[in-house]
């Protein structure tokens, strides 16, 4: 084990867990949950925002009379409860939607909020026995890189103004962009071009969602990570689409299966033919069964590929439970939360869940079990994969995967089968969607209060802190979204979420077209044959293109600028991820901004109100071009401020 001295000796106590550093946290736990609830619906992504929250931390509390290190610190693991449970939220409960005829019923806020403050609050218990034996123990082993990056920035807290006013640049120029095009509707949302179905490459479309916080998302992922999941839409958008409508061009019956929504086509009377749907129709009822396909299988090899470190990181954590257990913390950086709190809450937790009414889960201590057995197994999954590759490329939907595949094969066994056991057995994938999302933000938190002298009994009451409190807040902006947009429109697709849906109601009902859900799988399985990490292609093939390419300009963006400047360290912190991650956050709260002004009826939906500018909102080829030109110009920007030197 790597030693390690922390920037503040365990012999000093400065000020730390204080009214100032929580109720900043707190703010910026609403603030950041919010918008990734926004994030997570509109894109099936979420990134993290540690760093981002801690050059905020750094740069506000200067103005009030300035703070110690560790009150910055406290401020950042508070804040990112809020983006960590926020992810699990939008990847899983939204599903109840479509779990019908039971599921819609318990999609409200009560429901909503108390399956998330469960999942966050026993991913921060969770990590408790964990932290000695992946964090202090394997110190020099498991980088966390976004932990080590967040406590380089709070070891250079001096430089926190020129840092803050990337993030606080980033965030006013997506906050302008997406109001100029939402709100205002200045020009285009969306621009692309589909291929006449009776052309010789039916139906082949390309489509790109002009969004300053898909450009943002791009930037932070970087080129390989943004080039594999576009190479997935390629192949549905492109390939399987085209090839499917070519076929259909010549069937003349209906191909099952049919999506519930074009089961009757209103010009004829009869179910739709291939021939007759749109490009959007066909990903639709067909092309994303294969997608989901091969996000179950690229999530499933993923895990099996982690199995050698998981099995060493149960046996040590198991090991050290006792040890932990059993020894006095004599020095400050050794307090723990103690563990007899730690199992009396997970306890407490499974029992709330099992008798709470009007949960799913009611009356079934088999799913209460299921969720400490499954809760504990993904959150040290959850906090080796990050401690290797970090928070935002954390595969938490192969873990949320597995969870609901298991679940649904155990149910199953019971015969505990039909719509009646979906929101059960959505219920337990959700909390350990969330549990497992939690679990990770705080590895990352624990390791930025591992290098800098935290005391970590503080940081583990904060995260718990932060999941109360942005658990509120979450839930209203997930259920407003609804209430405006409705979940599963074009405008909030939840993709992760209906993904979910999808495999809980195949396996429940034992109806899934499994025929196009092995299409994905052997996608995946030629991929992985030809050495290809498939996690990030699956997804890709999951989501709409529109989606995707976006992304991937903000990958070559950054490709552009390492060429320049040279690849940074998994550590560094850049400007360009600095000024992206404001992106991200602006975009994502006007956004929501628009939301509120839809749903009070201030303004309606796309309303052209900029009509002095028509070139940008034309439906032609100039006015795609037009459009495209504003999008690559936002690009051009995020280039400029990410040659920038950080000083």
């Amino acid at each position: 084990m790597a030693q390690l001295t922390p920037h503040v000796p365990p012999t000093e106590s400065p000020a730390e867990f204080t009214a100032k550093a929580i109720v900043l946290g707190v703010a910026f736990g609403l603030l950041f949950g919010a918008s990734t609830v926004y994030l997570g619906l509109r894109a099936g992504l979420t990134v993290s925002a540690s760093i981002p929250i801690a050059v905020l931390a750094i740069s506000v509390l200067k103005r009030f009379g300035g703070s110690t290190i560790l009150e910055n610190n406290i401020v950042q693991t508070i804040g990112s409860a809020g983006e960590s449970v926020a992810g699990g939220v939008v990847f899983t409960i939204p599903a109840l939607i479509f779990l019908v005829p039971f599921g819609p019923g318990y999609f409200n806020y009560v429901q909503i909020t108390m399956l998330t403050l469960a999942g966050g609050i026993l991913g921060v218990l969770m990590m408790v026995p964990l932290r000695r034996a992946l964090i202090v123990k394997e110190h020099g082993v498991l980088p966390y890189p976004e932990g080590t990056a967040c406590a380089e920035v709070l070891v250079a807290g001096e430089r926190g103004g020129r840092l803050a006013a990337l993030v606080f640049g980033g965030l006013g120029i997506g906050a302008l962009w997406k109001s100029l095009s939402w709100i205002l509707g200045l020009f285009r949302t969306e621009i692309g071009y589909a291929m006449a179905r009776d052309s010789q490459f039916p139906n082949a479309t390309v489509a790109v969602d002009i969004s300053p916080e898909y450009l943002g998302v791009g930037y932070v992922i970087g080129p390989r990570i943004a080039g594999t999941m576009v190479a997935g839409g390629v192949l549905a958008w492109l390939g399987l689409l085209p090839l499917l409508s070519i076929l259909g061009q010549h069937m003349t019956e209906p191909f099952p299966p049919i999506h519930p929504n074009y089961a009757v086509n209103p010009a004829t009377g009869r179910p739709f033919l291939i021939a007759e749907m749109e490009p959007g129709q066909l990903w639709s009822a067909y092309i994303r069964y294969v997608g989901a396909g091969a996000v179950l299988a690229a999530g499933l090899i993923t895990l099996a590929r982690t199995i050698p470190t998981i099995v060493a990181s149960a046996r040590g954590s198991l090991r050290d439970l006792t040890a932990v257990a059993g020894a006095a913390a004599r020095v400050r950086t050794e307090r723990d939360i103690p563990m007899t709190a730690v199992l009396g809450g997970s306890l407490l937790l499974a029992i709330f869940l099992a008798v709470a009414p009007g949960l799913p889960t009611q009356g079934n201590f088999v799913a209460a079990v299921l969720i400490l057995v499954f809760g504990f197994f993904f959150a040290t999954v959850s906090s080796r994969i990050t401690g290797l590759i970090g928070s935002s490329s954390n595969p938490i939907s192969g873990m949320t995967i597995a969870t609901l595949i298991l679940t649904c094969v155990l149910f199953v066994a019971l015969g505990w089968t039909g719509d009646i056991y979906a929101p059960i057995a959505l219920s337990v994938g959700a909390i350990v969607c969330i549990a497992a999302a939690n679990a990770g933000t705080t590895s990352q938190d624990l390791k930025t209060g591992f290098i800098v002298g935290a005391t970590p009994v503080y940081q583990q009451v904060g995260l718990i802190v932060g999941v109360l409190t942005s658990g509120l807040i979450i839930g209203m902006t997930t259920l407003y979204m609804h209430q405006v947009f409705g979940i599963g429109s074009a405008a909030v697709p939840a993709p992760q979420a209906t993904l979910m849906s999808t495999i809980i109601r195949g396996l429940l009902n034992q109806n899934l077209p499994w025929g196009l859900v092995l299409v994905g799988v052997f996608i995946v399985v030629t991929l992985e044959l030809c050495g290809v990490h498939s996690l990030s292609f699956a997804v890709g093939l999951y989501l709409p293109i529109a989606t995707t390419a976006p992304i991937f300009v903000g990958g070559l963006a950054r490709a552009w600028v390492e060429r320049r400047t040279g690849p940074a360290a998994e550590s560094d912190v850049s400007a360009g991820t600095l000024f992206s991650s404001g992106l991200i956050a602006g975009g994502s709260i006007a956004g929501i901004l628009y939301a509120l002004l839809v749903g009070t009826g201030t303004i309606e939906p796309f309303a052209a109100i900029g009509a002095a500018f028509p070139l940008f909102r034309d439906e032609t080829l100039l006015g795609q071009v037009a459009s495209a030109a504003l999008f690559f110009g936002l690009a051009g920007i995020v280039i400029r401020m990410a040659i920038r030197k950080v000083e």
